[in-house]
C-alpha cells in the first residue's frame, strides 16, 4: 500500500529534507584529499545529533554507520572505514537517510576529490544529476510510476551509460523504505497511478560501463562487475497538484 501523507507528515519530512540539505552543504567543504571515509560518517553523525535527527541506517540489518560512502567503482552502500583515504581524482558518493520527529528524508550526492577528474567521469556525474531531474519532472499526479523509471533510463542510455538494474528507489515516510519500489528502468505507462501526497526517494544509479553489479565480501558494498566507475544521486520528492516538490534541496 502506498501511503498518502497528510499536512503534518509533509511538514516533518520537509524539515528532515532541509536539514539533510544543510548537512550536505557542510560536506562540500569537508570532503577533500587525505581524509578517511569514516571521518565523513563521523561528521554526519555529529550533525544529525545536533539537529535532533535520527539515522535510519544505524542498526538497519546490522549496519553500524550514519551514511554510506562509496568510491569510484563502488555504486552504493559503501561502508565508511578508517583505512579508506580519499585521493585526488576520486569520485565519492555519500548517501544519508535520517528522520526528524519520526519522518524521513533520503539524499545522495557525488563529490569530486581534487581537480584531476577524468572528463568522462565528469560527464557521468552530469548525466546522473540531469537524469534525476528528468525523473523528478515525471512525478506528477496522473502519471504512472514507471513514467519516472522510463524517463531516467532513456536519458542515461541516450548519453551512453549503463543503468543499474539490481537496486532501486522507493517510497519513503515514517520508515526509510515504503511502497512502492521505484526502478531506474522500464517501459512507461505501468504501475500505480501517482497521486498528490505520495513521497518518493528517486535515485538514479548509473555506470560508465556495463550495468551489472555485485555485492562485495563485506556484505554491503555494491560494485560494478567490469570495474567501471559509477554515479549515484538521490532526492526525496513530494508529489503535489502543482507538480513535484523536492524536499532535499
Amino acid at each position: 500500500m502506498i501511503i498518502i501523507k497528510n499536512k503534518q507528515s509533509i511538514i516533518k519530512m520537509a524539515r528532515a529534507g532541509q536539514e539533510l540539505a544543510q548537512i550536505f552543504e557542510i560536506l562540500k567543504d569537508f570532503i577533500k584529499p587525505g581524509i578517511t571515509t569514516v571521518s565523513i560518517d563521523n561528521l554526519i553523525a555529529q550533525e544529525l545529533k545536533k539537529r535532533a535527527m535520527i539515522s535510519k541506517t544505524v542498526g538497519y540489518r546490522g549496519y553500524k554507520h550514519s551514511s554510506c560512502v562509496s568510491i569510484n567503482n563502488e555504486v552504493v552502500h559503501g561502508i565508511p572505514l578508517a583505512t579508506k583515504l580519499l585521493q585526488n581524482g576520486d569520485l565519492v558518493k555519500v548517501d544519508v537517510c535520517a528522520s526528524w520527529d519520526g519522518y524521513c528524508a533520503d539524499m545522495a550526492r557525488c563529490f569530486f576529490i581534487g581537480d584531476e577528474i577524468n572528463i568522462n567521469i565528469r560527464k557521468l556525474v552530469d548525466v546522473a544529476y540531469e537524469s534525476l531531474n528528468v525523473g523528478i519532472a515525471q512525478a506528477i499526479p496522473g502519471n504512472h510510476l514507471s513514467d519516472i523509471s522510463a524517463a531516467i533510463q532513456v536519458f542515461i542510455e541516450k548519453n551512453g551509460f549503463g543503468v543499474v538494474r539490481d537496486f532501486a528507489g522507493h517510497g519513503i515516510g515514517k520508515t526509510m523504505h515504503e511502497e512502492p519500489e521505484l526502478p531506474n528502468f522500464g517501459a512507461p505507462g505501468k504501475g500505480p497511478i501517482l497521486r498528490a501526497g505520495m513521497t518518493l526517494a528517486i535515485e538514479p544509479m548509473l555506470t560508465a560501463g556495463k550495468y551489472e553489479v555485485f555485492v562485495a565480501e563485506d556484505g554491503w558494498t555494491v560494485k560494478t562487475r567490469d570495474h567501471s566507475w559509477a554515479a549515484h544521486v538521490e532526492d526525496t520528492v513530494l508529489i503535489t497538484e502543482q507538480g513535484p516538490r523536492v524536499l532535499t534541496r
